[in-house]
């Protein structure tokens, strides 16, 4: 069957990314074809097309890792689904798409009474936050919990996650007017990334103890992060935004800058202040399919609520979109409908 697609013929900026039409050939025994009915953005789909993402496959790609729809054929082996199905999922690479073959243990049944908007918003960012806060973080009840990038999709559905744990959560955007989100979600307290980040940081602590920082900033915020950590605090570190591209091409010298200062932590301090640094990529799931099942049940035992939807976008307007998204101005999850 033909289908339309978004692919990446040549990495380094947003006119690397080439509507084409192409073949989808028939799903293959423990596959699933979905027409796509809406895609979520994460900023690995940014990081991939710029060809900043170290997963990013080295031939040409199409982008994109999270989507929901309609099963409209399935393999010989493929028991759980039936052709109809409203369904939601993961997928490493491959949804900017009208339709795709999926292997079925990355497609989850949608919610009845969710949108395929909100389906397509939920499973990278949900795993991102519930990963974060649980398996790394080790979350417990009543803990003090810095968010970075409160607004965004993972930061929205961290705070959700934490307040499940009576969590006090502090909320860090980039300006002031995003305060009214926070407020909305329930965070405590919430700040801006300013040069006084750690004075109010230390006045809205006062005397609690600062266990847990999800971080995916990167640079001076970072370094501040781990230093207002308490003993027996964790930083976890997730993605790195000052590496985002300014425009829609790559700034080297920017880049070059950054990773040059990007912070650094003395291993005999780590040990002495009694503090934990750890990293997650998220594509790793992909390839320990029993893990991904386990932290999808998980999620769904925690009856959250459908992810905020900040805005939606048409399949035609999907490379403006990405531009959009990628300038950090959004307000919880954007989204592409297909029709």
């Amino acid at each position: 069957m033909k289908r339309e697609v978004y692919r990446v013929v040549k990495t380094g900026s947003l006119q690397g990314l080439k509507r084409r039409e192409e073949e989808l050939f028939s799903p293959s025994n423990d596959e699933v074809t979905i027409q796509v009915k809406a895609i979520g953005f994460n900023f690995a789909d940014v990081f991939s097309v710029f060809g900043l993402y170290s997963a990013t496959p080295k031939e040409s790609f199409i982008p994109g890792l999270e989507f929901s729809g309609i099963i409209i054929a399935k393999g010989e082996d493929v028991k759980e689904f039936q052709v109809g199905d409203s369904v939601y999922g993961t997928t490493r690479f491959g949804a900017y798409a009208t339709h795709l073959n999926v292997q079925k243990d990355y497609v989850f049944p949608l919610p009845k009474s969710w949108s395929f908007e909100e389906g397509a918003a939920f499973p990278v960012q949900a795993l991102t936050a519930y990963y974060a806060l649980l398996p790394l973080g080790n979350l417990k009840n009543s803990q003090t919990v810095l968010i970075h990038s409160a607004a965004g999709g993972v930061g929205i559905l961290a705070n959700r996650i934490a307040k499940k744990w009576n969590a006090f959560t502090i909320g860090l955007v980039g300006d002031e007017s995003k305060y009214s989100i926070l407020k909305e979600e329930g965070f405590d307290a919430y700040l801006t990334r300013s040069h006084d980040f750690k004075q109010e940081m230390k006045r809205i602590l006062s005397e609690k103890r600062l266990d847990l920082v999800l971080e995916c900033t990167g640079g001076q915020f970072f370094s501040d992060s781990y230093a207002l950590l308490s003993p027996m605090g964790r930083l976890i570190t997730y993605g790195s935004a000052v590496f985002t591209p300014g425009s829609s091409h790559k700034n080297w010298f920017k880049l070059a800058y950054h990773y040059l200062t990007r912070p650094s932590i003395d291993p005999l301090s780590m040990i002495s202040d009694n503090k934990s640094v750890m990293g997650f990529n998220l594509i790793w799931l992909w390839n320990e399919k029993i893990e991904l099942k386990k932290h999808f049940s998980s999620l769904s035992e925690l009856n959250l609520s459908p992810q905020r939807i900040g805005e939606v976008f048409s399949f035609d307007e999907l490379i403006p979109a990405l531009d959009y998204f990628r300038s950090g101005k959004t307000i919880g999850k954007v989204v592409v409908r297909v029709s």
